[in-house]
């Protein structure tokens, strides 16, 4: 005899009415009972799909990944690790990582995303509430990535505005000060363009220690640069969706424009020659493959929540599989393409630079009445005679020689690369202030692109949460862009670079990683990877076949778990510095962080980190008193079927002799039962349940099933109720309806 269902009171739960009793009141061989537990609050009536926001064609979302995944990276520090690890020679082990690590765990993102159509901090509730603290990981770590992303772009902004001049000349970064004082004594140990950099620009401190006060210029850009992302993202996709146009496409336009003038350039051949120049033996160093590994992670921009948000505006029927392998080729080759208009202009700059580092050595050679040369010797007789003289001649005399490789080799990556490599070879183009304009304007669409992927991801995130749903996303969007400048404000002072590189060293890589391992074991071996292949099946008619489940399985994880270990023990081995600028010397000092600064950075790695297991150990022991409503999507979205079987232990199956038939009795057992969602089911080999509330082998026939549906109503003006989805037996959709 099924017992009558009631409130059980110490767990604050509402029971729906056991499912062993037919519509006519005869009873079923094989009762059931399943207990919904979380705040009052949290069961509400859900709307429809149709509430959720969705994009207005597969071009905007095509673009928007595009612009989300290619980013400053793929300008800045992919032509930088080409260059130091073997060349083209690097493309090998870049590619097979894209192939073996990056495409896999892009499909398990955009493909969660489109199934459950939830958030990242949904999609893992969903699937199990134990994992949640994922959801809340990918949002703590995407927030403190933001806050120092937003500041490059501040840095382009600055540059940009200050880039409107008339002439070459006249580009701040073009002289040093006139000044006959420290300045220009600071300025020509440097160069003009690094002076500019961390004097003008920056106004960079000695040390992260003395920060001073915030630079008011900086301020001032860090505002418009809040502003624009706030306006840009402040109505989700429907108002950053019209931004993706110009954000993801102008890049492009520019690298054309660049890459025609740049191989019209002398020296430009010799720059491409220079970093695709296979070195074979590079491929034996096992850096390089963590180095390739780490670039594809990062590059797709994968473990932010971005993309399993993207993936959720979705329609259920979107072909996933095909724009995951669209978008990842496209990656790639922007990278390839890039770092060829890179070197290209690099090329150039070396080009330029040796010839006047040869009229420099000649001069002095000259003077000095050595080898013959005299001030009308030709770049060729130097290129024929030098190498021909002695050591203890060119040391005493310091000379370095003047060749392309050695100007070549002197590489940058990053904002050295942006604000004072670039800049200077800029310098040497005709029209200057034109082509420094349409470079800082494509770093700018390029900074913006991934920011607004970024955002979205946390913003996404944010919206699904029931509470949150009450207020309107501009009011949202302005809060969280609000505490985000001022909490970046820490960027603006005279230490502001040495904070942003502490934080891209250690807020946006351990937690990531360790992120995007638990993405890929949970939903292979928790949700199931049958599961996860019919999903993917049912969406796109297409079956992942042996490469998917291979890679998924075994080889994605395992290449993660050495980025992973290779992170950590790298910090170990390598303790952190920072280049600190030497205002008396004109140069960089890589100078340890003090211990202080260390703390901080251990305390973001686990508060990237921490909620995982926190929020496991509160839902496993069922302490979680405040229980925000992130997992309702379990009742409205997924339904979990017999391939979930496999993540119950034996201890969260209690068969049909060992259920209590009454609920006194269930809250004495209610320890020992598995929590799933808002569920607590029992579970049976004949009648099993499934948290959405799935149940296989019913006895009642398929005449029955229409007429089935069991109501309870434990809270005034609610009722719950079980119906049938289609004329299968096996499964039913829950209901919360309001009387």
């Amino acid at each position: 005899m099924a017992a009558k269902a009631e409130p059980i009171g110490p767990r604050n739960g509402h029971e729906l009415a056991p499912l062993n009793t037919r519509a006519d009141g005869s009873e079923r061989p094989h009762g059931v009972t399943i207990v919904l537990q979380g705040s009052r609050n949290s069961l509400q009536r859900e709307a429809p799909d149709e509430d959720r926001a969705a994009w207005s064609g597969k071009l905007q979302f095509f673009l928007s990944i595009i612009g989300y995944s290619v980013g400053l990276g793929n300008i800045w520090r992919f032509p930088y690790l080409c260059q130091q690890n073997g060349g083209g020679a690097f493309l090998i082990p870049f590619l097979i990582m894209l192939i073996l690590e990056g495409i896999p765990l892009f499909l398990i993102e955009m493909a969660i995303g489109q199934k459950m159509r939830l958030g990242s901090l949904g999609v893992w509730n969903t699937i199990h509430p134990w994992l949640g603290g994922i959801g809340i990981s990918s949002c703590v770590v995407t927030l403190f990535v933001a806050l120092y992303y937003n500041v490059i772009i501040t840095w382009v902004f600055f540059y940009l505005f200050n880039s409107i001049r008339l002439s070459a000349d006249s580009l701040p970064w073009a002289h040093c000060p006139q000044d006959n004082g420290t300045a220009e004594e600071e300025c020509s140990k440097a160069s003009a363009t690094v002076y500019y950099w961390y004097r003008e620009a920056l106004d960079a401190s000695p040390s992260i220690e003395e920060p001073g006060v915030p630079r008011w210029w900086i301020v001032l850009y860090l505002l418009l640069a809040w502003i624009i992302v706030f306006f840009i993202v402040m109505k989700g996709i429907q108002s950053s969706g019209k931004v993706v146009y110009f954000t993801s496409l102008f890049p492009y336009a520019v690298l054309t424009i660049f890459f025609v003038r740049g191989i019209t350039l002398p020296g430009s051949a010799d720059g491409i020659l220079h970093m695709y120049k296979p070195k074979l033996e590079k491929l034996l160093d096992p850096t390089v493959w963590l180095d390739a590994a780490t670039q594809v992670f990062y590059s797709f921009g994968l473990a932010f929540g971005s993309l399993i948000a993207f993936g959720s505006y979705n329609p259920p029927n979107n072909n996933c599989v095909r724009d995951v392998l669209l978008v990842s080729v496209c990656n790639a080759l922007t990278a390839i393409y890039a770092s060829v208009v890179i070197f290209s202009i690099l090329g150039f700059k070396a080009f330029t630079m040796v010839e006047k580092c040869i009229t420099k050595e000649i001069k002095v050679l000259a003077m000095h009445h050595v080898g013959g040369f005299t001030l009308n010797s030709t770049q060729e007789y130097y290129e024929e005679n030098f190498p021909r003289l002695s050591d203890n001649i060119t040391s005493y005399l310091n000379l370095t020689g003047c060749t392309m490789s050695r100007q070549l080799d002197e590489a940058a990556e990053g904002t050295g690369l942006a604000f004072i490599v670039f800049t200077q070879a800029i310098l040497k183009l005709t029209p200057a202030p034109f082509w420094s304009i349409i470079f800082f304007l494509m770093l700018l669409s390029l900074g913006l692109g991934s920011q607004i992927g970024i955002m979205e991801g946390m913003l996404c995130t944010i919206f699904d949460i029931d509470f949150f749903k009450r207020l309107s996303k501009p009011v949202i969007t302005g809060v969280v862009c609000t505490f985000c400048f001022f909490v970046g404000l820490i960027f603006t002072t005279g230490a502001g670079e040495y904070w942003l590189k502490m934080f891209d060293s250690f807020a946006g890589t351990i937690g990531l990683v360790v992120v995007a391992l638990l993405e890929m074991i949970s939903v292979i071996y928790i949700y199931g990877h049958e599961k996860f292949t019919n999903d993917i099946y049912e969406m796109t008619g297409y079956r992942p076949g042996v490469y998917w489940q291979v890679t998924w399985r075994y080889v994605g994880p395992f290449i993660v778990s050495c980025i992973l270990l290779s992170s950590l023990v790298f910090m170990l081995i390598n303790p952190p510095t920072y280049g600190a600028w030497n205002a008396a010397e004109g140069r960089v000092e890589k100078t340890p962080y003090p211990n202080w600064v260390l703390i901080i950075a251990i305390l973001m790695i686990l508060a990237g980190i921490l909620p995982i297991p926190v929020v496991l150990l509160l839902r496993r022991f069922q302490c979680l008193a405040l229980d925000v409503d992130i997992h309702q999507g379990s009742i409205r979205r997924i339904e979990t079927t017999v391939s979930t079987k496999e993540m119950m232990s034996d201890q969260d199956v209690i068969s049909p002799e060992s259920a209590p038939p009454a609920p006194a009795q269930l809250v004495a057992d209610a320890a020992t039962r598995f929590t799933i969602g808002d569920f607590d089911s029992s579970d049976s080999e004949q009648g099993e349940v499934r948290a959405s509330g799935t149940c296989d082998g019913s006895s009642s026939s398929d005449d029955d099933i229409p007429n089935t549906k069991k109501k309870f109503s434990p809270i005034p003006g609610t009722r719950f109720a079980l119906k049938p989805i289609g004329l299968k037996p096996t499964t039913f959709k829950m209901d919360v309806v309001d009387d």
